[in-house]
């Protein structure tokens, strides 16, 4: 179903033009992140793939060059990026303001080991993309502009309760030790912060009329990137792929939200949403929890408040 529902989007003609844009995409080197890298080098972006792993980088890189990045031929480089530690992550940001001076999308998808979910998956991409605030404003301020922020998320951050709470950093970290599903519970936990950062962060950025940024909460569907590793793979992908998609096509959501042609053509409509992938960009309701502004605000207060015992101002 996750490559039914996807065919009405197509790539190569439900893109902008993305000659002359920068884009970063965080976790780029597999998965869905290196399927959104993909897409937008093919529609004309430089792309910065941004992973910790050098040789994996190296190893994307490479695949990349050789399956050819045409029709729009853009470039894709590499960006140090180790979100274990935020203040590696302010680094990795600073590191690229070196480099460019403008950024027109940042679409973070991080991968995050047992033990440290909220800083993979929450801290270090906030203090990344709040280091890149203001070149995405300097981009945004441009005539015809059309700067996104698209935070990864899934459906799955509707299985938690709406009593959550993040009133101190030990929330952040919630186990669900003892509940069933304690690790799904847990991994909902952060992709529930990411949607409520992304509307918080979606207000703030309003705050600023000369420099409209769109900020948007993807789920990208069931994904295969599995299948590969079974017996008989090729059957197995064939299989699977009736029921979820291929990195390929799980990546039309992300990309949708970083470069679609509708956002572009209706910005209002698509700040601070959340979408889910059948069919691709559809606009959906997210959980109760994460339409509590005052829950999003005491998140961002306690972020913020974390951060700066580590040294990490604003």
């Amino acid at each position: 179903m996750g490559n039914l529902f996807s065919r009405k989007f197509d790539p190569l003609n439900d893109l902008v033009n993305l000659k002359g844009k920068v884009a970063i995409v965080t976790g780029g080197n597999t998965g869905i992140g290196l399927a959104t890298v993909r897409h937008l080098a093919r529609a004309g972006a430089k792309v910065y793939l941004a992973a910790r792993n050098e040789s994996r980088a190296t190893g994307a890189l490479a695949q990349l060059e050789h399956e050819g990045l045409a029709p729009g031929n853009g470039e894709v480089l590499w960006l140090k990026l180790d979100l274990t530690d935020p203040r590696d992550a302010k680094k990795a940001a600073e590191e690229f303001l070196t480099r460019e001076t403008r950024l027109d999308i940042l679409a973070p998808h991080a991968i995050g080991p047992d033990g440290m979910f909220f800083l993979f998956f929450y801290v270090s991409p906030f203090v990344f993309t709040q280091s890149l605030v203001p070149i995405l404003q300097k981009t945004a301020r441009e005539p015809d502009s059309d700067v996104r922020i698209v935070n990864v998320s899934s459906v799955v951050h509707k299985f938690l309760p709406a009593s959550v709470k993040f009133d101190e950093i030990s929330d952040f970290n919630t186990t669900y030790k003892g509940r069933p599903l304690s690790g799904l519970l847990r991994y909902a936990h952060t992709k529930l912060m990411l949607v409520l950062w992304t509307k918080s962060l979606q207000r703030r950025l309003n705050e600023d009329k000369s420099a409209p940024i769109t900020a948007i909460a993807i789920h990208p569907g069931g994904v295969d990137t599995f299948s590969h590793t079974w017996p008989f793979p090729r059957l197995m992908g064939l299989l699977v792929g009736l029921a979820i998609a291929k990195p390929e096509v799980g990546a039309y959501n992300s990309v949708f939200a970083a470069a679609g042609k509708k956002v572009r053509d209706d910005k209002a409509t698509y700040q601070g949403v959340y979408l889910e992938s059948q069919p691709t960009g559809k606009i959906a309701k997210p959980s109760q929890a994460a339409l509590n502004e005052e829950l999003g605000e005491r998140l961002w207060k306690t972020t913020t408040e974390f951060l700066a015992e580590i040294g990490i101002q604003g």
